[in-house]
């Protein structure tokens, strides 16, 4: 297993760029497509957006100054790529941010891709109606797992805040189950 260091030194050197980029995608690809797919809800907008991701990270490499963990930059271009893959739709559709984001929960329903049951699909629903940030918190932290920390450098938001944005949406989440 190569280390990020030396995985970014190989992803930056023309040599050895293809298989360094070949380890970075086989390496993050499930994370980040899971990630995405939180944000977007639809395996092919998914992929799309992975793809995106992988192809801006390839192009910006150099750009990546060391400071965070190089999942943590991978995360924050899939998020920005996620929330514009969204914001593209909803412009292409003439309709609000929210409003994509409720025709994606109808669609998941739909998708061959989703293997939850009605309370996923309820929980799903539920997250929709949170506030972007909210909603990315609430994943990262409750979906994906990741510490406070991680996502702090992901979002560049101070843990304190994204505690009390996890807090208020698991309060919001739990309401709204219960109301529906």
């Amino acid at each position: 297993m190569i280390d990020d260091q030396e995985l970014v030194k190989n992803l930056i050197n023309e040599s050895t760029r293809q298989k360094a980029f070949s380890i970075l995608v086989s390496t993050y690809k499930e994370r980040l497509y899971w990630h995405i797919r939180y944000i977007v809800k639809s395996h092919n907008d998914a992929d799309d957006v992975l793809q995106n991701t992988f192809i801006k990270v390839f192009k910006n490499i150099s750009k990546f100054k060391g400071d965070s963990k190089l999942y943590s930059w991978l995360y924050r271009i899939a998020t920005n790529e996620s929330i514009t893959h969204i914001n593209k739709n909803a412009k292409r559709l003439r309709i609000t941010n929210q409003e994509a984001q409720d025709l994606a929960i109808n669609n998941l329903e739909a998708d061959v891709y989703f293997e939850g049951d009605a309370i996923q699909l309820k929980l799903q629903t539920a997250i929709s109606t949170l506030p972007d940030k909210q909603q990315l918190v609430f994943n990262m932290k409750y979906f994906q797992e990741l510490k406070y920390s991680e996502i702090s450098n992901i979002l560049e938001t101070s843990e304190g805040a994204l505690k009390a944005s996890y807090h208020i949406a698991s309060k919001k989440i739990e309401a709204y189950l219960k109301s529906n």
